[in-house]
């Protein structure tokens, strides 16, 4: 069976699907993406928590249940795969089948059901693309990544795309909880003595730590419900080191079952919590990092960025993720780049100062700015601000996200504060919230006299010009001089300082 999607409108074409399938020691997960691109984009994704990894260190073998219910995900895996009608795909196997004694006979009897023999990857090999998930995910990072998996941690240090030398250690949560006897007390002892010392902790000290794994994961989500956090995207999820280290104290020292919202965790991880939590509150006390990052992005998408050429590497995956919901949405996707330029233009006229990050914003949100247009009037800064803010976008941390989401919301709703979520402007600057407007009134003016349509700014430059905001207007278009465009020219003239002023001939 091949899924026929060629009339699929909400579908890029990126080439062919790919599809990985990850046996890893705690969970078994496949997940299909719609192509091979700088910012993938997910169609299915699925997990089967199976604990391959379970008493591996103790009893050196993978347990018959476990592999039992790992190898019916795996059948399941195989239908939904050919349902999707995916050619390529990749299956890899880490630290269970690869510790082991009976992990060749697991991975041949794998390859039987799926017919792809798994690859085994070593721990040094699964640092590195750990580390190049990271490096998909996150805008230039820079610090250690720690991929915290059933069986194993995997650290490895990161800045901008170069990588350092990678060390796996057998400090995954199934590990501790079989090494220490389920004692907390003796797993945070072991813990100490296997991290001390280690180079790559070294290389931590007020930097970032990017933890990735489903076991961190879902400690950061119960830290988001306790604060009440206005955004529920895990992905570049910030926690100073401090509020992280106390978080994680208060998950070892109480019932887990007793926490605020562990509802939002699964019943089958619950018990790692507590390892995942020492771990982390140990890695913190002994490398003094500057915050904790999450990063959703691991060893699935580092192997998808190691498939990609040099020049799609350089590519900026927000802005690939923004002009493909441009192309998706939009009326014109051209007008969203013509938009890029005009605001430029504009920019450089202002004399206000911008960033290379402000300026990156700037143009996301350009490309974001008529996604809403399908919606009901009344409701499309509402939608728009919806979709961008919990977009499934990466490379962007969560202020820049709620700066994209407002711009484009006082786009539709007007320049004033009173119908955007006051949650979420928290998580912005005073100096974002005011780039924010600012280009809401640049929108607010293109969109009055361009009609969404590609062709037309180029030749109505909005321009500061001596204590002036000037919109050039030629004689074939002086009939858009209305009121009402007036009135927005002079809303975004209050908030940039000037006078404002058509320009007609």
């Amino acid at each position: 069976m091949q899924m026929m999607n060629r009339g699929a409108q909400g579908r890029l074409s990126y080439g062919e699907p790919i599809a990985i399938i990850d046996i890893g020691s705690n969970s078994v997960r496949l997940v299909a993406y719609e192509g091979l691109s700088r910012s993938p984009t997910p169609i299915f994704n699925e997990k089967v928590m199976c604990g391959l990894g379970r008493k591996v260190l103790s009893t050196g073998r993978l347990a018959d249940d476990a592999m039992v219910k790992a190898l019916a995900a795996l059948a399941r895996f195989r239908v939904l795969v050919e349902t999707m009608g995916i050619k390529q795909v990749k299956v890899i196997a880490t630290a269970a089948a690869r510790d082991a004694s009976n992990g060749p006979d697991f991975l041949a009897r794998c390859a039987e059901v799926t017919g792809i023999f798994p690859d085994l990857i070593s721990g040094k090999r699964e640092a590195e693309l750990s580390a190049l998930g990271v490096v998909s995910g996150i805008w230039k990072p820079d610090g250690v990544a720690g991929d915290l998996g059933g069986g194993s941690l995997e650290l490895i240090e990161v800045k901008g795309e170069i990588l350092g030398r990678g060390v796996t250690l057998p400090l995954g949560a199934l590990s501790l909880q079989d090494r220490s006897g389920d004692s907390i007390r003796k797993a945070k002892k072991i813990i100490r003595e296997t991290i001390t010392g280690l180079p790559q902790l070294k290389a931590l000290k007020d930097r970032s730590f990017y933890a990735i794994g489903g076991t961190w994961r879902a400690l950061a989500r119960l830290h988001m419900r306790q604060r009440g956090y206005p955004l529920q995207v895990m992905h570049n999820y910030v926690i100073s080191a401090a509020d992280a280290a106390d978080f994680a104290a208060l998950v070892e020292r109480v019932d887990t079952e007793t926490l605020d919202s562990i509802e939002a965790v699964s019943i089958a991880r619950r018990p790692l919590l507590n390892y995942g939590a020492v771990l982390l509150e140990e890695i913190i006390a002994v490398a003094e990092p500057r915050d904790i990052v999450i990063s959703a992005l691991g060893v699935r998408e580092g192997l998808l960025y190691e498939m990609l050429d040099e020049a799609e590497r350089a590519q900026d995956p927000l802005l690939v993720a923004a002009n493909d919901l441009n192309i998706l949405r939009s009326r014109a996707p051209a007008h969203g780049q013509e938009l890029i330029s005009w605001t430029d233009a504009f920019m450089a006229s202002s004399g206000l100062p911008e960033t290379p990050e402000e300026k990156r914003l700037r143009h996301a949100a350009c490309l974001l700015a008529d996604i809403g247009w399908r919606a009901h009037p009344d409701y499309r800064g509402e939608q728009s601000f919806n979709i961008i803010a919990n977009a499934g976008f990466s490379g962007v941390d969560h202020p820049g996200r709620a700066f994209l989401a407002l711009a484009v919301a006082y786009r539709h709703l007007g320049l004033n504060d009173d119908q955007v979520s006051p949650r979420l402007r928290e998580l912005c600057s005073t100096r974002m919230i005011d780039r924010a407007r600012i280009l809401a009134g640049l929108m607010r003016v293109a969109y009055l006299v361009s009609a969404a349509m590609p062709g037309v700014l180029s030749r109505l430059p909005l321009l500061c010009n001596d204590g002036k905001l000037e919109l050039s207007l030629s004689m074939q278009d002086a009939p858009l001089a209305s009121d009402r465009l007036f009135k927005r020219l002079s809303q975004l003239a209050r908030i940039v300082g000037r006078t404002p002023h058509f320009m007609i001939g």
